[in-house]
C-alpha cells in the first residue's frame, strides 16, 4: 500500500485514494442504519431460535442497497419467521418510518396481518415516540407486541467480547437449582425484563437464567438471575 493520503501531491485536489476511497461510504445514511437494525433483527430472532436463513444475516451492504435502494420501502423489510423446534411460534417484524407512532399507524400495522396468520409476536421497529392512545391499542393485540428503537439495534451488544452468554433454564432445572441451593426465585439475583440483554433474547419473567463468564479476560465462573 503506497501510502494513505491523496492521490498525486495533493496540491491539485484530486479525489481520494484507493485505501482512503475504500472506507467511504457514498450511500445514504437511511439505508446503512436500515441494513444494520436488519441485521441485528434477523441475529436477534436467530438466537431465540427461530429459523433464519444465513444468507439473509450475512447480506452485504451493497447487496441491500441493491434490493432496497437508498430509501427503503418500509413494507418490503417486513418479515416473519417460524421457530426451528415449535412451528406454532411465528414472529413478525415490521419496520416503522421516522414519524411519531399513532393510532393510525397501529391499525395500519393490523391491516398487515391477514387473517389466516397465526402470530405468537411482533417486533416493531420504530425512530420516533409512541402515543399513549398507540400503546393501548398495541395491547389489544392477542400476541407479544415488543417495541425497538432503531437506534437500539445498530449494534448487537452481544457480540462485545466481554458479554457472557445467557441460557433459560428448563423449569426442571429452575427447580433442582432451586432445591440445590434452598432458596426461592425470588432470592436469586435479579435480571430486569427491560434490560438491553432481556430484551435482546426475549426473556420473561419468572424464567432463571444461566449466564456463563469465561475467555481469555475473565476468569470463566457461572451465576444465576431471575427474571423480574
Amino acid at each position: 500500500m503506497e501510502g494513505i493520503g491523496l492521490e498525486g501531491d495533493g496540491s491539485n485536489g484530486e479525489a481520494l485514494g484507493k485505501c482512503l476511497s475504500g472506507l467511504v461510504d457514498d450511500g445514504s445514511t437511511e439505508s446503512h442504519r436500515y441494513y444494520l437494525s436488519r441485521r441485528t433483527v434477523l441475529e436477534m430472532l436467530r438466537d431465540r431460535g427461530y429459523a433464519v436463513p444465513n444468507t439473509e444475516i450475512d447480506l452485504s451492504l451493497h447487496e441491500f442497497r441493491a434490493i432496497h435502494g437508498q430509501s427503503p420501502d418500509f413494507d418490503r423489510l417486513k418479515l416473519s419467521v417460524t421457530h426451528k423446534t415449535d412451528s406454532s411460534k411465528r414472529t413478525l417484524v415490521v419496520f416503522y418510518g421516522p414519524g411519531v407512532v399513532k393510532v393510525s399507524g397501529i391499525r395500519l400495522i393490523a391491516g398487515l396481518i391477514t387473517s389466516k396468520e397465526t402470530l405468537t409476536g411482533l417486533i416493531l421497529i420504530v425512530q420516533n415516540h409512541i402515543t399513549n392512545q398507540a400503546l393501548k391499542a398495541l395491547d389489544l393485540f392477542s400476541f407479544k407486541v415488543e417495541i425497538f428503537q432503531i437506534t437500539d439495534l445498530l449494534v448487537n451488544i452481544t457480540k462485545h467480547v466481554l458479554k457472557p452468554q445467557h441460557r433459560v433454564l428448563t423449569e426442571h432445572e429452575k427447580q433442582r437449582l432451586l432445591q440445590k441451593y434452598s432458596i426461592e426465585e425470588k432470592q436469586l439475583p435479579r435480571l430486569l425484563k427491560k434490560d438491553a440483554i432481556a430484551r435482546y433474547y426475549g426473556f420473561e419473567k419468572g424464567q432463571v437464567i444461566k449466564v456463563t463468564y469465561g475467555g481469555e479476560i475473565t476468569e470463566s465462573h457461572v451465576t444465576y438471575r431471575c427474571v423480574w
